[in-house]
């Protein structure tokens, strides 16, 4: 019985810790049981802990002796280590209301399996220990469908209640923000220019789901603000439906549609359906600015009242005379109104790149649209950084660290590299590749390899079988080989780049950090 109690209880912090990380896993997997179980069986590497336990357990149901069990409580304590919590996570699991439910719900699982194995199965107590461990990553799933009712309860008083605060503020102009890449970006740049005249609430971090929107609302929004520019993110279909059922955006804002997500839409066309639920939500009640140099959306672009924004001449709100660098960008603006030509010249931002003086131009299009003025555009303009993890210039003696590492997709890693180009001094990409694009996947990394061979001067592979697209893109554009490395962690890169001997400058690019669950 000794015996027993001892390896119970370590049984019990190794579940516990395993529950804890597969609970985190299913976090990122947007409490989804279909996501969650695709995840297990891609990477059912992950569950070697598991899977060793279940021998042990069947071991356990034929050979009752000392030695066994003394060896799976050895084994319990080695896997207490592997699954600690994940240090320096890029999204840590976050203890919110849902997860406390489902550990109560884990809890109750557990303590029945305890005491069946107490009471009616003696002979196999120390099988079910091994079986209640082994358990641990369909936890999260089981419980999940356990407090459903509960769950679909929470949820509507919840998102009900950030509609009644919505309706009691007649007068709040809101503003619905999406794109399959450069919405951040926007609803950084639109609520910093804003905030010259109005008093202007934005949704925080990645708060881009029913539920994170939800929060924001009840948490933060006051009588006094006079304009929400709410970002609404998208996986799955209907979801940017599902937001605008929330907030009824009176204006909207497409940064772009591209090829992201893919792994979970399915299709662009669904991607392109799904975006444009924000078009039609806004469609009788005020004006849709649109991203004019985007193909999928001007393809697609509905019978409405709407605003083009960009590069291209034949924009509403057009960009020109760009003069980017590696210290800032300089631009001007033209655009119509009532008819009169009307021009911002020599903007100036500290923000490099094309693709940011696009976003810039969105959001001063919208900005005058709301009747800022030029002045107050153009002192904002020069206070505005990128957000983190998004370009972010970090100086660090004398390395020039160019941080993209929140996100890519195809564009994004090409506007990437675009701004390391800019550059002078040796040009180091760190980067796992791109992810969560479904079949596309090895071609567009393959074609990431291809664009990265003509900008750096090495390249640190993160993960071997990942990158092997981004190494075999490299390897056909004639990249150096000698100048490839391959590291396991992201650290490892960091380090690795470092340890680069050369006399000029270096300039590292951290292109994606792959999710957690990778």
């Amino acid at each position: 019985m000794y015996l027993y109690i001892i390896c119970a209880v370590i049984g019990t912090v190794s579940s516990a810790l395993a529950v804890l990380k597969n609970m985190h896993m299913f976090q990122l997997n947007s409490y989804k049981a279909g996501t969650h179980l695709k995840w297990i069986k891609k990477f059912l590497v992950k569950q070697w802990s598991q899977m060793t336990v279940i021998i042990f357990a069947l071991l356990a149901c034929f050979f009752d002796d000392t030695v066994l069990h003394i060896t799976l409580s050895v084994v319990f304590i080695i896997f207490i280590f592997a699954n600690k919590p994940l240090k320096g996570a890029k999204k840590p699991l976050v203890y919110t209301s849902r997860v406390y439910r489902m550990l109560a719900s884990t809890l109750i699982i557990y303590v029945a399996i305890i005491f069946l194995s107490l009471t009616f199965l003696s002979m196999y107590r120390f099988t079910m220990i091994a079986v209640s461990y082994a358990l641990t990553p369909l936890i999260p799933v089981i419980t999940n469908g356990m407090n459903f009712p509960i769950e679909a309860l929470v949820r509507r008083w919840y998102v009900r209640d950030a509609m009644r605060i919505l309706q009691s503020c007649k007068e709040l102009k809101i503003v619905g923000i999406t794109g399959s890449y450069g919405k951040t970006s926007m609803k950084y740049y639109l609520s910093e220019i804003l905030r010259t005249k109005y008093e202007t609430l934005m949704t925080p971090h990645s708060f881009n789901t029913p539920m994170g929107i939800s929060k924001t609302i009840r948490e933060e929004l006051r009588a006094t603000h006079e304009v929400f520019v709410c970002e609404m993110g998208l996986k799955y279909m209907h979801d940017i439906k599902e937001v605008c059922d929330i907030v009824n955006p009176e204006h909207g804002i497409l940064t772009a549609i591209g090829p992201a997500h893919l792994e979970t839409m399915g299709s662009i066309e669904n991607i392109i359906k799904t975006k444009f639920e924000l078009a039609d939500a806004v469609k009788s009640k005020g004006m849709l600015f649109a991203n004019g140099d985007n193909e999928f959306i001007m393809a697609n672009m509905r019978e409405q009242k709407y605003l083009t924004y960009g590069l291209n001449h034949d924009n509403d709100f057009h960009a020109y005379d760009v003069s980017t660098t590696d210290k800032g960008t300089t631009f001007s603006i033209t655009y119509k109104k009532n008819g009169e030509e009307k021009r911002i010249e020599n903007l100036r931002t500290q923000l490099i790149g094309y693709h940011n003086v696009l976003n810039l131009t969105g959001a001063v299009a919208f900005s005058i649209f709301m009747g800022v003025e030029h002045d107050n555009i153009r002192q904002a303009l020069k206070k505005i950084v990128s957000p983190p993890h998004r370009l972010q210039l970090i100086k660090r003696g004398d390395v020039t660290i160019i941080d993209d590492a929140y996100n890519s997709n195809p564009s994004g890693s090409k506007a990437a590299l675009d701004v390391l180009a800019l550059f002078g001094g040796y040009k180091i990409l760190i980067t796992p590749g791109m992810v969560e694009l479904g079949s596309e996947q090895e071609s567009f990394n393959h074609t990431f390899g291809v664009q990265a061979a003509s900008v750096c001067d090495y390249v640190v592979l993160v993960g071997e079988k990942q990158t092997i697209p981004i190494r075999n893109g490299l390897l056909s554009a004639n990249f150096d080989q000698s100048k490839i490395f391959t590291v396991s962690h992201f650290k490892d890169g960091i380090d690795k780049a470092y340890a680069i001997q050369t006399e000029k400058q270096k300039i590292l690019l951290l292109e994606n950090d792959l999710p957690d669950q990778y």
